[in-house]
């Protein structure tokens, strides 16, 4: 008398759309709600699937989007070495995955048996959604207003003492992030030429908590202006530049860019802000600086790029989740719009190695401060931040993600442009 057939597993139903997407198992573990796995039996890393949930987001969401939502609220846990398991998730569910004719039959064959191709799930709160033409002031504070302003203790607990959110330039092995993150901004004011006399007026664009602003005044005697438009930096900057008893030498503004005015300045400093510009708006940007500048003035735009350029769009998760309407440029192209608005391009340098680094250091902090980022931001956003950050720094590891100073200069009516003849006293 023959028993009753064995059940059909999770590991099971999916495995023909392991073999349609990746030609076999995958890479790494995956565990299911039911107790069945795929891929390699045994292992520290591991992808757990908790229930269901977890793929009919991905089924409604293909790729990182749904991915990413299933991370966000639970519903997928990463055990293990999380660096090794998000290198090895890239593999299965690359950013620009294009499934074949097969594979989404594969994919809706499974869906079916697993039973999750009714209503998609609502996606987590925390998902940004603008209205307003891509990048115009209002649009642009509300985008700015969604990633930075979710809690000053927050951004404490992932950079540290520097309050520095921007990549910092280990100069040794053994550097502290805070020693790394003060070698990045000293590294800043000497390519602006900050230390050619006391009294330099820095104009600092995107000045975040206010760390390079002070640092510019207490090592270079610089007299700052940094500008914001996010209320919450604005109103720890201000504090903290009060404290350090720099309030004579630092000033602090909740404005735009584009409100910047007639005001004049030696240096202009852009560090971290520039993701937020847009293409469409780079030429005007650079314009604005150019005109802020004196003769020999100089300018550092220090940005995130990637080969062609790239638009964080509307099925990315880091476009949904973390930085709405960001833009990455091609480094060339950066060039280009900074000649065009007047400047001479003459010194690049890429510090992408130690972006990955700091980001190391960034998820570092919040593993080992996790409840209290928990409490300060909720559950989801903390998990939000940990697997951008996570995915960030393989992206910088493997060159996808680049990062590049760029310095430009003023020439004076005779061609002259101030700088040194040799790059010793910036390097």
């Amino acid at each position: 008398m023959l028993g009753n057939p064995a059940p059909v597993t999770a590991a099971a139903t999916l495995q023909p759309l392991f073999d349609a997407f990746l030609g076999g198992s995958p890479p790494i573990t995956f565990q299911f709600w039911d107790g069945s796995h795929a891929g390699p039996p045994s292992g520290p890393e591991r992808v757990v699937f908790r229930n269901a949930d977890a793929i009919r987001r991905i089924a409604w969401g293909p790729g990182e989007l749904g991915f990413g939502r299933a991370y966000v609220v639970g519903d997928i846990e990463l055990e293990g070495d999380p660096f090794k398991v998000m290198r090895a998730i890239e593999q299965v569910v690359p950013h620009d995955m294009k499934p074949s004719p097969k594979a989404v039959a594969e994919a809706v064959r499974a869906a079916k048996r697993l039973g999750v191709l009714s209503r998609p799930l609502p996606p987590p709160p925390e998902e940004a959604h603008f209205r307003g033409r891509r990048h115009s002031r209002a649009r642009d504070r509300s985008a700015v207003t969604h990633h930075y302003d979710v809690g000053n203790d927050f951004y404490r607990i992932i950079l540290g003492p520097s309050m520095s959110y921007s990549c910092a330039r280990f100069e040794h092995e053994d550097s502290t992030l805070e020693e790394a993150q003060a070698s990045k901004h000293d590294l800043v004011c000497r390519k602006l030429g900050l230390d050619r006399r006391p009294g330099m007026r820095l104009l600092d664009v995107g000045c975040g908590w206010g760390s390079l602003a002070m640092h510019a005044a207490q090592h270079h005697e610089a007299d700052v202006v940094g500008i914001t438009i996010s209320a919450a930096q604005a109103e720890l900057a201000r504090k903290r530049v009060a404290e350090a008893g720099l309030a004579g030498h630092v000033e602090i503004r909740l404005q735009d860019y584009r409100e910047l005015g007639e005001q004049t300045f030696d240096a202009v400093s852009s560090v971290g802000m520039f993701e937020h510009v847009g293409r469409s708006h780079m030429a005007g940007y650079f314009s604005v600086l150019r005109r802020s500048l004196r003769s020999h003035g100089r300018l550092l735009n220090h940005a995130i790029s990637t080969p062609g350029g790239s638009r964080l769009g509307r099925r990315s998760f880091v476009g949904r989740y973390v930085f709405p309407d960001g833009e990455l440029q091609d480094v060339g192209d950066v060039m280009v719009a900074m000649q065009q608005a007047g400047f001479e391009v003459r010194d690049v340098e890429s510090l992408r190695e130690h972006y990955a680094q700091t980001l190391r250091h960034w998820v570092a902090n919040l593993d080992a401060h996790w409840d209290e980022a928990v409490a300060e931001v909720g559950l989801h956003r903390a998990r939000i931040w940990r697997i951008y950050m996570i995915g960030s720094a393989l992206g910088f590891e493997d060159a996808g993600l680049s990062i590049h100073q760029v310095l430009g200069a003023i020439d004076d009516d005779e061609g002259g442009s101030g700088l040194p003849p040799t790059r010793a006293t910036m390097a």
